[in-house]
């Protein structure tokens, strides 16, 4: 019983920390182009040599 009386608190403060970077994260545009980075992939560089 005494384990959950430390794992509960541990617990409950790690979801908070991670809920204030995923806000931190939006705020700070983190998630502003999800596409981007996928498609620029697919784009050839026109000054490859053959």
């Amino acid at each position: 019983m005494s384990g959950l009386a430390i794992l509960i608190p541990i617990a409950l403060l790690m979801g908070l920390c991670g809920l204030v970077f995923f806000f931190w994260a939006m705020r700070h545009d983190q998630f502003e182009d999800l596409d981007g980075a996928a498609q620029r992939i697919l784009i050839e560089d026109e000054d490859e040599q053959p």
